[in-house]
């Protein structure tokens, strides 16, 4: 059995109720099997920039701590934001030199403190993951380029088109094919991989609670399946499931069966 690893963070992320990303990730935990499930004491404050570009960094420092002190080989982490994946690789068992990373998420996270309209890390947690950045929060040595892919980015701002033009995208609609993930991953060359999913990769019509939906997103069933293929193909790493933000106790119950899917296709 998998170790699921509750991490609420919400001083990653740009929304206005980023706060509603603890809940979110206290529903999901509510349906993990407990003996299973470690939740982090996340703190509550904002915490400082310490003069950098990067909103709450010192908050984000101190999950980073978190997450090293407690991930487990294989575990998959319930977000919180999406820079909690930052964290989890620069902790990962191993390092990070024969590994892939999966990124599904429909705004592609490749902003730097220079380019980010909002100043908060989620936006660019990707960019850390590629190694560029604030340098106290990039990895070091970043995971090159050809060893990233990136599937339902569609909300992509300017300052991130160069830097997504590296990457493997594979677009919302071509997960039809449950093989498409299976195929990138394995031509990356990488030994096992790590899966990162920021729930409104999913079409609206699929999820309620997240902050910033995006049309024409991915279908539930068919993410599953290809994520299920994938497994089969290349050992997981771990996984990240980021990004639940319900408004309401009732919105929360609405998407657990779907978040349910995508949990089991990791776990």
């Amino acid at each position: 059995m998998a170790h699921f690893l509750v991490v609420p963070q919400w001083q990653g992320s740009p929304a206005a109720r980023a706060m509603l990303l603890t809940d979110g990730a206290a529903a999901i935990a509510g349906d993990l099997p407990r003996a299973a499930t470690t939740v982090l004491d996340v703190p509550l404050e904002a915490g400082e920039s310490l003069g950098t570009g990067v909103h709450r960094l010192s908050a984000l420092q101190r999950v980073r701590e978190l997450v090293r002190d407690s991930l487990e080989p294989g575990a998959v982490l319930i977000g919180g934001d999406c820079s909690i994946t930052v964290a989890a690789l620069d902790a990962i068992e191993g390092g990070t030199d024969d590994l892939a990373v999966l990124w599904c998420d429909a705004h592609p996270d490749l902003h730097t403190p220079e380019t980010s309209p909002s100043g908060a890390f989620s936006g660019m947690a990707l960019r850390a993951v590629l190694g560029e950045g604030e340098p106290q929060l990039a990895l070091a040595p970043g995971i090159p380029a050809e060893r990233v892919v990136i599937v339902g980015a569609r909300a992509v701002d300017v300052a991130e088109e160069e830097p997504l033009s590296r990457l493997t995208g594979i677009a919302a609609d071509a997960l039809s094919d449950p093989d498409s993930l299976a195929a990138a991953i394995a031509a990356t060359g990488a030994a096992r991989v790590w899966v990162h999913i920021d729930v409104d990769v999913l079409d609206p019509s699929e999820i309620i609670g997240v902050s910033s939906p995006a049309p024409f997103g991915a279908n539930a069933a068919e993410l599953s399946a290809a994520l299920r293929r994938l497994r089969e193909r290349v050992p997981l790493a771990g996984a990240t499931i980021s990004g639940f933000a319900p408004r309401s106790p009732v919105d929360a119950v609405e998407d657990l069966g779907t978040l349910l899917r995508l949990v089991g296709a990791v776990a």
